[in-house]
């Protein structure tokens, strides 16, 4: 690189840095809120593990099927039971899985293979490594890359609703947030303190995305197991996000959902339910969260649930050593300043 010389060259090179210091000390833009500009809605669902992301998926999908919709369901937690309750508890096979066979037997991954259908819901499970074999990140990593190659972004699809994992903060379940892969986010939650942080965590993700740069926004929260205690309904309202449903704690959607069975069928019990939630699915517009502090977040719960009442003592060296423990002198070297 040749440097520059004169006295004027260095002008430009100042007013260049000044732009640079202003565009990195404004607020980025706010995500759309008009709707979704792609005509296939990508929408990542989190959640805390056990909580009931597969079966709202299960019937939000089947839902959303039967009212004239194309869907894909796509799992992307490491268990693969996001389509267990689709097709009546079968396990289906994952691409990373088929992925490894065909690739032994020098054969390529086809559709067939990987994507399966009942009654208009298509359906897929990424997999994940067994335990102690790899990283759960990276597996879903390489199930996008492999969905890519057999044209993901050539589907056309009304709606691709992705489930993940939300107790998990390694960069490959942040993909779709990180990368701008869905248009929106939306979070499942309960009336409880650790589905909360969850639900947090991941609204924190997307603020966090916000300011790098990145478009996507919440499109609201699904409440489940709804006990009608309210903490998760006022964690929604605190943090700016809408409740798209809530769905009761009822004995008979618990049974149900236990012998793999969809309540989400039009004229069932269940189906104004499921329909509210398929058009607030589809209509909510991405939003840019505010995040709740750990303090805020305990704020929603008694303080006798959560143990704010709990006061933290110091350990000593004593405690630790189990006797009269001695005080060493440190061998760390402290160098004058001249």
């Amino acid at each position: 690189m040749i440097a520059p010389t004169g006295g004027t060259t260095s002008e430009p090179i100042q007013l260049l840095h000044s732009k640079l210091r202003e565009e990195a000390q404004a607020e980025p833009d706010a995500p759309v809120s008009t709707g979704t500009a792609k005509q296939t809605q990508i929408i990542a669902i989190y959640g805390k593990g056990g909580i009931g992301k597969s079966f709202t998926l299960a019937n939000l999908s089947y839902m959303m099927a039967q009212q004239g919709r194309k869907v894909l369901l796509i799992g992307c937690d490491p268990k693969s039971d996001t389509t267990s309750l689709l097709f009546g508890g079968k396990a289906c096979p994952t691409i990373i899985e088929v992925s490894s066979k065909k690739k032994l037997a020098g054969e390529q991954v086809e559709i067939g293979d990987v994507c399966f259908k009942r009654d208009g819901v298509f359906a897929m499970e990424l997999g994940g490594p067994e335990v102690g074999r790899g990283c759960g990140g990276r597996g879903i990593i390489h199930g996008f890359e492999t969905l890519e190659k057999l044209g993901f972004h050539e589907w056309g699809f009304d709606f691709v609703l992705l489930d993940f994992l939300g107790d998990v903060v390694c960069g490959g379940f942040g993909l779709p947030i990180a990368r701008d892969m869905c248009q929106k986010v939306i979070v499942v939650g309960s009336n409880d303190l650790q589905s909360l942080y969850v639900a947090n965590n991941v609204c924190n993700a997307v603020e966090y995305f916000r300011k790098l740069g990145g478009n996507v926004g919440v499109a609201g929260m699904v409440i489940n197991k709804d006990d009608g205690t309210g903490e998760a309904q006022a964690f929604a309202t605190t943090a700016g996000i809408p409740v798209l449903a809530a769905i009761p704690a009822h004995e008979d959607i618990r049974r149900k959902s236990a012998s793999y069975e969809i309540i989400g069928r039009p004229g069932g019990e269940w189906a104004p339910l499921f329909e509210l939630l398929a058009t607030n699915v589809a209509e909510a517009p991405p939003v840019r969260p505010r995040p709740l502090s750990q303090d805020a977040l305990l704020g929603l719960f008694s303080g006798d649930t959560v143990g704010r009442d709990v006061v933290l003592t110091p350990a000593t060296q004593e405690d630790m050593c189990g006797a009269a423990a001695k005080r060493k002198e440190t061998l760390e070297v402290v160098y004058d300043t001249v």
